[in-house]
């Protein structure tokens, strides 16, 4: 058995990546940010602070959505994460559905709700997706609801910073509008990467292998995370955690 699961190590990855932010926003159904983020938040004595939509403990707004879109306009946000039905080479996520020209989509998803909002305000959105295939990232997405990246002179304080996957960390260059391959998951080689993946990314000469969860940073997840997330996310809690030492 390995000395973690899956989520364990992604929750890890995600960790890393926010480590010294301030106010970290988590939507819904996300549970490896919402975890990710609560890990940050134990690890910084309370610096940081973390907002989950969907927790009653963790979810410092009466008015959900609203009070969100409000302080990430007031950048009063600092970290924000996004996925979807469809991520291209540029960046630029789909949620509202894939096969055909909009309305007539033969695949219709939930929507965009605010994530052109929040993908230009919010200072480091981290891009996330648990299914690494070609179906997902694409060379061109079919509908952009919300773009990487903006033309010149456009007001744009925020923007991606990087894609976590189950195979691999890319890192977002804004001004080549591409992504780098940033390091590889334990066990994972770049031709798998290469493999599922649709749009074209660098690589450097040497790829890092992603670092694996620290063992102080396992008992946190198992033992105070894995109760804190459960309050939104019981099944999740239930599967996702190896058992304590």
């Amino acid at each position: 058995m390995s000395a973690y699961t899956p989520q364990e190590l992604l929750i890890a990855v995600v960790a890393r990546l926010l480590e010294g932010c301030g106010h970290i926003a988590v939507g819904a159904s996300s549970p490896i940010p919402g975890s990710a983020a609560l890990l940050v938040r134990d690890l910084s004595g309370g610096a940081t602070r973390v907002s989950v939509l969907g927790s009653t403990r963790n979810n410092f707004f009466t008015n959900g959505g609203t009070e969100l879109f409000d302080c990430a306009g007031q950048g009063r946000i600092d970290v924000f994460f996004l996925g979807g039905g469809q991520i291209d080479g540029q960046a630029n996520i789909n949620l509202v559905g894939a096969g055909g020209d909009y309305p007539q989509q033969k695949v219709r998803w939930p929507g965009s709700f605010g994530s052109a909002f929040l993908y230009f305000v919010v200072p480091k959105v981290v891009l996330f997706r648990e299914e690494h295939t070609r179906r997902v990232f694409v060379p061109q997405v079919d509908f952009i609801s919300a773009p990487g990246v903006s033309e010149p002179g456009v007001y744009r304080p925020g923007g991606p910073q990087a894609l976590v996957t189950p195979l691999c960390l890319f890192a977002f260059d804004k001004e080549r509008a591409r992504f780098r391959l940033d390091s590889l998951h334990p066990g994972v080689t770049l031709e798998q990467v290469r493999d599922n993946t649709g749009f074209d990314f660098d690589v450097p000469d040497a790829i890092p292998t992603t670092p694996v969860p620290e063992p102080e940073r396992l008992d946190l997840l198992r033992a105070r995370i894995r109760a804190e997330i459960a309050e939104i996310y019981p099944n999740f809690a239930a599967i996702a955690f190896a058992e304590a030492a």
